[in-house]
């Protein structure tokens, strides 16, 4: 089990991302989520933290297992993360941008999020969020970073 989770709710063509206030990814734009408490379930984990952070409420039934992201080493505490996707109605309303503890939220298209040479986002998240996304398998993502600087993403899907 790893130490993190990380959510991606989708809605139509956008996903709802937060510009993050803090390390890791200080002034960029990732996905939801936050750090497993002891004796917490990983789906109660992503569950709580995004109702925390968006005041969303999800049922755990709402949520895609899209599997694990990895890293050699970061400035993170742990080296992984569950990753899960929350599809919403094309309808759903959530007005942003909406400042947080964490940073600030907005809905971004899906297109401007996947491009790589978008740095504005979470170095990884253009590798791995199209798969995520598109494909109902689940994936071991794992980047290799020397220093901050992404190197590589390797993508294995998982049984």
């Amino acid at each position: 089990m790893y130490k993190y989770t990380l959510g991606f709710i989708k809605r139509k063509d956008e996903v709802l991302m937060v510009n993050r206030e803090k390390n890791p990814w200080k002034g960029c734009w990732n996905g939801l989520g936050g750090k497993v408490d002891d004796h917490e379930s990983i789906i109660s984990c992503i569950q709580r933290e995004i109702k925390e952070e968006t005041q969303i409420d999800l049922l755990p039934n709402q949520f895609q297992d899209k599997g694990i992201l990895t890293w050699n080493s970061f400035d993170a505490l742990g080296q992984g993360l569950h990753i899960y996707l929350i599809e919403v109605a094309d309808d759903f309303i959530y007005s942003t941008p909406k400042v947080i503890s964490e940073g600030i939220l907005d809905w971004k298209k899906i297109d401007w999020l996947s491009d790589i040479q978008n740095y504005g986002v979470a170095h990884n998240i253009p590798y791995f969020l199209p798969t995520v996304i598109q494909d109902k398998a689940r994936y071991h993502y794992h980047c290799t970073f020397n220093e901050r600087i992404l190197i590589s993403v390797t993508k294995e899907r998982m049984i």
